[in-house]
């Protein structure tokens, strides 16, 4: 597969028929002219514009999903997909219907395998949930049923393959989405020979319905955090470190996390293949490695369709040795971030710069910033990122004992108060015995909150155990965030005195 430059998810409009015809033949190569004619696709788009969206990688068609909207209680349970699809005229649209219907999705073949459909079924979620409707649901293909069909029934198919004791993809990915079958449908799709016309009634509830009423509502949006604290071990080679670095992104992608942040020098042990140099030009050594590592590290977040903050690398730009790291999107793009306080143990030991640029970070989930370790004991950094519209501030450390762990953590906690945003820090634990200056680790990886009555009274959302390999997962509420900014018992952005001071950026 070609290199994955950018990934992007748009309505679909008539123009990309041609590309979506040629998808849904590539996709349903098992059922000859199973395609949408283009009146079909114009009268979808005509009457539901925002329930039609396609994925394009590096501009080119991936795949498609198709909805309309019913209201639920017109159909039986055991309704056919002529009758709601209204014999293929979806006149069955209703804008104050209740339930998004799923029509089709399909990723083309070439572009399986990077997680596309989840985005796309993501993607119907949020809609679900911005539209405020009960949920979703549509009739799922059991393509792998013909195979068992003399010695098995439906019901029978359909718990082996809930089981893990029978393969079916089609519905071991709906059920790994969240939807959950409610029903055995006879006859659902004509033609359908691979499931002998049978489909299993999916549906997904939307937690956050409300039934409709008169009163404003408040939208909230919340944020998946997947933190790594880290173990420091022995790795013979960049690979395993990766190996190891995808296992994690892979446990908090499954969780639905937005970002994975990694540790501050989380690829450290690489350099005790290095041993022999003196500590300066082993950690220059360690610097070779980071282009391949941002490089892996972009790919792993379109596959697993996770915004990745690499925590930190020694990085070497025109000679000169900074710790650096990278966001790494899930579309695709990234940016680069900078520790631009070097602690005295890294200048004497290393001979490592401070960088000079200091920006906060569009994401699909609102701004953040990122601040290096000792960068977060200097709350001018962040009190500037505040006024940029930092929701999150991410800070991965690696500290060697408890007292330096505490500078980081007791100074984060402060910039959640200060500037009214949420600070998750991760660092590394264990040890590292045969690398010169990185020998021992201490780490408590936490989410911290303003301190008011929306937040924890103590002001920590989510906390590790302390010195031991993990994830820590946690959920924040942006739009609390809002709320605290105008009705909070203390507003720290807005009582500045800024007649008595003002701070801004030099750069």
């Amino acid at each position: 597969m070609q290199e994955i430059e950018n990934i992007e998810l748009k309505y679909l409009s008539i123009e990309d028929y041609e590309d979506l015809k040629q998808a849904m033949i590539e996709a349903y190569s098992n059922m000859p002219n199973a395609y949408w004619k283009k009146h079909h696709i114009q009268s979808l788009i005509d009457r539901f514009p925002e329930g039609q969206v396609v994925l394009k990688v590096n501009g080119q068609f991936a795949g498609c999903a198709l909805s309309i909207v019913v209201d639920y209680d017109r159909f039986e349970d055991n309704h056919k997909y002529k009758e709601i699809t209204g014999n293929y005229t979806f006149n069955t649209h209703s804008p104050d219907g209740d339930m998004l219907y799923g029509i089709d999705v399909f990723i083309k073949p070439a572009f399986r395998g990077l997680r596309l459909g989840r985005r796309l079924y993501d993607y119907r979620k949020e809609l679900c949930e911005r539209l405020n409707l009960k949920g979703i649901a549509f009739g799922g293909r059991i393509p792998n049923y013909h195979k068992y069909q003399n010695e098995l029934s439906p019901k029978e198919y359909i718990q082996k393959v809930r089981k893990k004791e029978i393969n079916d993809p089609v519905l071991n990915f709906q059920i790994s989405n969240d939807f959950h079958p409610a029903k055995i449908i006879t006859g659902y799709l004509e033609g359908d020979k691979e499931s002998k016309e049978y489909a299993v009634l999916l549906e997904w509830d939307n937690i956050y319905y409300e039934k409709p009423s008169k009163r404003p509502a408040t939208i909230k949006k919340v944020v998946r955090i997947g933190l790594i604290q880290w173990q420091m071990r022995p790795y013979k080679n960049l690979d395993e470190v990766m190996q190891q670095a995808e296992f994690f992104i892979d446990a908090v992608s499954g969780y639905r996390c937005d970002f994975a942040l990694f540790p501050e020098f989380f690829n450290a042990p690489l350099m005790a293949e290095n041993n022999h140099l003196t500590e300066p030009e082993a950690i220059r050594e360690l610097a070779k490695h980071t282009e391949n590592v941002v490089s892996k590290f972009s790919e792993l977040a379109i596959s697993y369709n996770i915004n990745i903050i690499t925590g930190s690398m020694p990085e070497i730009v025109n000679d000169q040795l900074y710790n650096a790291g990278y966001l790494c999107r899930r579309d695709g793009t990234s940016d680069r971030y900078e520790k631009l306080h070097v602690t005295p143990d890294e200048v004497k030991i290393w001979g490592m710069q401070g960088g000079k640029e200091l920006k906060a970070f569009d994401t699909d989930c609102g701004k953040i910033g990122i601040l290096i370790c000792y960068d977060a004991e200097f709350p001018e950094l962040s009190r500037i990122l505040a006024d940029e519209g930092v929701d999150i501030l991410f800070v991965p450390f690696l500290t060697d004992t408890q007292n330096g762990y505490s500078r980081v953590r007791n100074c984060s906690q402060a910039r959640a108060i200060e500037n009214e945003c949420y600070v998750a820090i991760a660092g590394s634990v264990g040890n590292l015995p045969k690398v010169h200056n990185m020998d021992i680790q201490y780490a408590q990886s936490m989410v911290f909150t303003p301190c008011d009555f929306a937040f924890p009274a103590n002001g920590i959302k989510a906390e590790a155990t302390p010195n031991t390999e993990m994830i820590l997962i946690a959920d924040v509420d942006i739009g609390l965030l809002r709320e605290l900014n105008q009705f909070g018992s203390v507003r720290n952005l807005r009582d500045r005195r800024k007649d008595l001071f003002e701070l801004k950026k030099q750069i």
